[in-house]
């Protein structure tokens, strides 16, 4: 049958099309949950941009006023895995609400505070709850989108806060001048309390096949040599990238030199290529995990030795740091996804685990690329340390190639066939 010149698509060759094409949507709480990630990516370095304004209201010197940052990272690391375990035996969906709870609370002791000291230890409670929602959402997500998109899933769901880098981190620090440091600190209160009702209303119970594990059981996970390799890969991959990001403004003002009033606008070009990366990254990560994470990590090494020794062109930089912020996050949604199928029956602990392994991997980067800044590589030096970080990204992720390309021939020699390994997928 046709119709001006064309043919009809016979009725079930139209049902199957809908349904690829409903299959290639990602359920809508996913996109809920990447709202609370904007919040959270956008609370961890909004301080940053207010440190004059607070330090001279708090009467403590800009760099105490720097704790606020240092804190928050710290509770990250400790928080991620140590809520993940007391909440074990509550409902996904109410231990997402409570930490978004605690969240707002966080905020509005802050934009109260006239404490020092209470600041620091709001922003701590802040980081933990951070460090929960963080870990619950990866799974939820991943649960939600089925083993075929979770990667895809957990991209979008981190977008979230590579977008708070683009929007809400420069919106944050424009509302501080406007009305005050306490400002976007009553701002992202508000606003998580509107996402605790969204979450509480789209996130759905946990199914009838979900049943509690004990703390034991969460624990055996650690037995797992592949979820270290992920955890170090997760580690490496962010530590390299951010130890970079993190002092890229002198190099831009003294190496490149670049006018200040550019270097926000080269920090938005990163953060809207690690938005893209993530989703990119997530995608081609749900059909070739292993060549996605090494592919990632050797592209992060090659640009990064290229921003140590091309530093001295501008515009040449400018592409660079850019095409940085796509490659040098796109691993992470994959590297994930990849912990928590690793954890086996302890999904939680593993996804709660990967938070601290790329907040620890930050810190870390981040203080030793501050003694480069200060040795005589000089500005180039954050570089050259990222690189050195970068590269060692690619022992971890060749290792869980290799030892995957071993499982399926394992597998068939005891007997075991394809079910042993039917979520694993080829590189």
């Amino acid at each position: 049958m046709s119709m001006r010149g064309g043919t009809l698509p016979a009725p079930g060759d139209v049902r199957v099309a809908e349904r690829d094409r409903m299959a290639d949507r990602l359920p809508p709480v996913i996109h809920v949950l990447a709202l609370g990630t904007f919040l959270m990516g956008t609370t961890e370095f909004v301080v940053a941009g207010l440190l004059p304004e607070m330090a001279g209201d708090l009467q403590v010197s800009v760099a105490q006023a720097g704790l606020l940052i240092t804190v928050f990272a710290l509770g990250m690391v400790i928080g991620a895995p140590l809520m993940a375990m007391l909440t074990l035996r509550l409902p996904s969906r109410w231990t997402l609400v409570l930490a978004l709870a605690v969240f707002a609370a966080g905020h509005i002791i802050v934009a109260l505070g006239t404490d020092f000291a209470l600041l620091l230890a709001a922003r701590f409670l802040t980081a933990m709850a951070t460090g929960a929602f963080w870990a619950v959402a990866n799974v939820v997500a991943a649960r939600a989108a089925g083993p075929a998109a979770s990667s895809r899933a957990l991209g979008v769901v981190g977008s979230g806060a590579m977008l708070a880098n683009v929007v809400g981190v420069p919106a944050g620090a424009f509302a501080g001048q406007l009305l005050g440091w306490r400002g976007p600190f009553w701002t992202l209160a508000v606003l998580a309390i509107a996402a605790t009702v969204l979450i509480a209303r789209c996130v759905p119970h946990d199914g009838p096949g979900h049943q509690p594990v004990s703390i034991r059981s969460e624990l055996s996970a650690l037995r797992s040599g592949r979820l270290w390799l992920a955890l170090a890969a997760c580690a490496t991959t962010t530590g390299g990238v951010l130890s970079t990001y993190t002092y890229i403004s002198p190099l831009l003002t003294d190496r490149a030199h670049l006018a200040t009033g550019l270097v926000p606008l080269v920090l938005v070009g990163f953060g809207a290529g690690a938005m893209a990366g993530f989703l990119i990254g997530g995608r081609f990560g749900d059909v070739r995990p292993y060549t996605t994470t090494i592919t990632a990590a050797a592209a992060t090494t090659t640009l990064l030795l290229a921003v140590c020794l091309l530093s001295g062109f501008a515009g040449l930089t400018i592409v660079l740091v850019a095409l940085l912020g796509l490659c040098g996050l796109g691993a992470n949604p994959v590297l994930i996804s990849l912990a928590v199928r690793f954890a086996g029956q302890a999904p939680t602990l593993g996804s709660a685990l990967t938070v601290s392994a790329f907040n620890l991997g930050t810190a870390v980067g981040s203080w030793i690329a501050g003694v480069a800044l200060g040795s005589p590589l000089g500005v180039t030096g954050p570089a050259a340390v990222g690189t050195v970080i970068a590269a060692l990204t690619l022992i971890p992720t060749v290792a869980i190639a290799r030892v995957q390309r071993r499982r399926p021939a394992a597998s068939v020699v005891r007997g075991t066939g394809s079910a042993g390994t039917a979520s694993a997928r080829t590189p």
